[in-house]
């Protein structure tokens, strides 16, 4: 296949400061879709579309595209007919649209309810990556503590993702209730630094642990996604002896990611940790 016959206007500029592409971003999807496709394989995705790149806004679409491999789910009190991830085409026609990021469910389409990991979004109120690693550091210090092993990447924005790869048997509420009460632990543990608070207002500039994007019908942005932000980052597996306060995410972007992508992949043997839920 080559990819750029699924491309309309190839040279759309999506990053006018760094000249980036359309063709550029597709590029991308293609070099790293063999370790990026065992995490959105046969994941419902949530479009996020921005076909002006960064001139202008983008929008979120569930309905798939007619043509797209997809499945209808009930959620939300009506019927929704997703786009279903696990192909290289599928994933260069959504860039084709003008999606950048790609958002994954925590499930399977075939078992929508059964999440095969558990995601913390750490959120740093005064947008210095810095505070997110360090409440990062604290959270893996907990799931040590319950012999969970955990795998740590970058949002691709100001953030923190830690995941957790699970053996399919729990529902998406328990999972989402163990979330939320090692985040409440946490919080309580360090009222300073850390907080569940929702409002924006009251968070100030502690670290907001999001338990939440584990509940049904909730995304995550997908290990390896382009982020449309300044430099044009991706969302980039660490280990942890990377998540350190002196990393800067958008060091790991389009114009270097082969760099980065040709040596080790510290989430190679992610779905080879696959655990239970302990409390």
């Amino acid at each position: 296949m080559t990819i750029e016959k699924l491309l309309t206007h190839p040279d759309k500029v999506f990053w006018p400061d760094e000249g980036y592409t359309k063709l550029d971003v597709a590029r991308f999807y293609e070099f790293v879709f063999p370790k990026m496709q065992p995490f959105v394989a046969d994941r419902l995705l949530t479009m996020e579309r921005c076909p002006e790149g960064m001139r202008g806004g983008c929008f979120y679409q569930k309905a798939a595209p007619k043509g797209f491999p997809s499945k209808t789910i009930q959620h939300e009190n009506k019927e929704t007919n997703y786009v279903v991830g696990g192909s290289l085409e599928t994933q260069i026609r959504l860039v084709n649209l003008g999606c950048i990021p790609v958002h994954t469910w925590q499930s399977r389409a075939k078992n929508p309810r059964k999440p095969d990991w558990v995601v913390f979004d750490m959120d740093p109120g005064s947008g210095e990556f810095a505070d997110a690693a360090k409440a990062g550091l604290l959270l893996k210090r907990a799931l040590d503590e319950l012999d969970l092993i955990s795998f740590p990447k970058t949002s691709g924005s100001r953030g923190l993702h830690v995941f957790i790869p699970l053996r399919v048997g729990p529902d998406c509420d328990q999972v989402l209730s163990f979330a939320r009460e090692i985040c409440q632990r946490l919080a309580d543990a360090h009222p300073e630094t850390l907080t569940m608070e929702h409002s924006i207002e009251a968070r100030k500039k502690r670290v907001y642990m999001d338990p939440f994007r584990n509940g049904f019908g909730q995304t995550v942005v997908a290990p390896y996604s382009v982020r449309l932000r300044e430099k044009a980052p991706f969302s980039v597996p660490l280990s942890w002896a990377e998540v350190k306060p002196s990393l800067k995410p958008s060091g790991f972007n389009l114009g270097n990611y082969k760099k980065r992508l040709s040596g080790a992949d510290p989430w190679a043997d992610f779905f080879k940790n696959r655990q239970s839920l302990k409390n």
